[in-house]
């Protein structure tokens, strides 16, 4: 059976906390995991979550500050270790290959697994599989950052009634399905679209066109929010969104599930981004992400 969820590993920014660590995100995809911005303690994280080293296809870091990469290190390590038999894909900014380079050889190990780097240089596609299209947009940060968004291609959703109606059953609905058409009867008239599902991981950033891009149409939104509205002005100066911000993003985007994270350090009460959430009136389903936490997707539209 197919699993689509959010592992959430860490979620504060900057610094851990008693109750946050560092970044790290697990992005279960059908057969397929995909690691966003491991940070410092993400090895133990995945360890306390359930999560193999053998769960993992794709690792894709923002940007490389230490809340976003630090992690890279042991989890590059440890696909090792555990000797993965399968290929393992890498994105990051191109400009930042300097760091990545530093973290995948910070001390001496024995090489086991392909690790196939594929760097980010500008917006666009950087993988197409069965399942999804991977790309990147970029983001506004003091640092070079890109966002991510998986999204999976239309498919086809066979009308009972219509079938009914034209008396097509059996092996004939799998032909019609292969063939487009069984006699006078075209796929179009027993079946309608079913849109495929999207997702968006959003990290460090101000508002910028590569956000709202990004969260379109969305069924589930992974953004930071890192500030509360009251402190727009330091958000705005480190580059960074508040929760506000954040929701109204996914208002506008028309995003069905909103994750909140990349909490800063400075705010004790996790509900509070919540109720600014709602007050910039986004009506979907929301979560203030906490760390070991799952979410799954929504369910098909």
């Amino acid at each position: 059976m197919s699993v689509r969820e959010l592992v959430v590993l860490g979620t504060a920014s900057q610094v851990p906390t008693r109750h946050r660590n560092h970044n790290g995100y697990l992005l279960r995809w059908d057969g397929e995991g995909i690691l966003f911005d491991p940070g410092e303690g993400t090895q133990r994280q995945m360890l306390r979550a359930g999560v193999a080293a053998h769960d993992l296809h794709r690792i894709c870091v923002t940007h490389f500050h230490g809340d976003h990469s630090l992690g890279l290190a042991g989890v590059i390590q440890r696909i090792n270790l555990d000797r993965v038999p399968h290929e393992i894909s890498a994105h990051y900014p191109l400009s930042g290959q300097r760091f990545f380079d530093r973290l995948r050889y910070a001390t001496a190990y024995r090489e086991t697994v392909r690790l196939t780097e594929a760097p980010v240089a500008a917006d666009g596609n950087l993988a197409v599989t069965a399942s999804y299209t991977l790309e990147a947009r970029r983001l506004s940060h003091p640092v070079e950052s890109y966002g991510y968004r998986l999204t999976e291609p239309d498919g086809r959703r066979m009308l009972p009634d219509r079938l009914a109606a034209h008396g097509i059953t059996g092996p004939d609905v799998g032909r019609l399905q292969r063939e487009g058409r069984l006699g006078d009867v075209t796929l179009d008239d027993v079946s309608e679209t079913r849109h495929g599902q999207r997702f968006a991981f959003v990290m460090d950033t101000r508002l910028c066109d590569g956000v709202h891009a990004l969260a379109e149409g969305c069924d589930l939104l992974v953004i930071e929010s890192t500030f509360l509205d009251e402190d727009i002005e330091l958000a705005v100066d480190h580059g960074h969104l508040t929760a506000g911000q954040a929701a109204g993003v996914a208002r506008d985007a028309g995003v069905r599930h909103l994750v909140l994270t990349h909490f800063s350090q400075r705010y004790s009460d996790p509900g509070e981004f919540e109720r600014q959430a709602r007050a910039a009136g986004f009506e979907g389903e929301l979560t203030v992400a906490q760390d070991l936490q799952r979410v799954p997707l929504p369910r098909r539209r």
